[in-house]
């Protein structure tokens, strides 16, 4: 294949994988009113928090202990080669929102499709949840590790991976997903 047509190709593959991206995150957000969008951002987090205590035991404690979860209801990633993910979702202390982010990925390998996931992180210290309050644009792996919580063969969360400072669960619509990894993905805070 000649170089103007692998060219024109990665090009296309770019624009689609960016299109179907698009699409994937531009619904129930609560259109362009910011009220609408936290009460649209709340219920979704509500939903996501409910869905994850039922499927995973000891998770509801866990999030109880932590001192600030944020949670991306769906966060929608997809591509072809080329492919990238976005999501919004809120930071939550004492039970409570305190702000609301965006979430985004970019990667690039074989990689083809589109997925749909809730992504929590929990911050389980003071310090590591006031790093992240001070930032202005935070990346997982760059600012601070993110553990994953492997899921034993008896679905309880290890109580050494829930000593970690930040922990993080991603379920899909078939449950939790282990070995998975956050690293390199941007949290940025919206202004709602």
């Amino acid at each position: 294949m000649n170089t103007q047509k692998r060219k024109f190709l990665i090009a296309g593959v770019a624009l689609a994988a960016v299109t179907v991206i698009s699409a994937c995150t531009t619904t129930g957000t609560g259109g362009g009113d910011p009220a609408a969008q936290r009460q649209a951002l709340d219920a979704a987090a509500d939903s996501a928090l409910a869905r994850l205590y039922a499927q995973q035991p000891g998770s509801k404690e866990l999030v109880d202990s932590a001192r600030g979860v944020l949670v991306f209801p769906s966060f929608g990633s997809a591509g072809f080669l080329v492919g990238g993910g976005t999501g919004t979702g809120v930071l939550r202390t004492g039970g409570k929102t305190v702000s609301y982010h965006r979430m985004t990925e970019a990667s690039v390998g074989l990689l083809a499709g589109a997925q749909s996931q809730a992504v929590f992180i929990l911050f389980m210290t003071e310090e590591a949840l006031k790093r992240f309050e001070a930032s202005r644009g935070w990346t997982v792996g760059a600012d601070a590790n993110v553990t994953m919580l492997s899921v034993g063969a008896n679905a309880q969360i290890t109580t050494q991976t829930a000593r970690q400072d930040i922990i993080g669960f991603v379920m899909t619509n078939r449950g939790l997903m282990g070995n998975l990894s956050l690293n390199g993905n941007r949290i940025t805070r919206l202004d709602l």
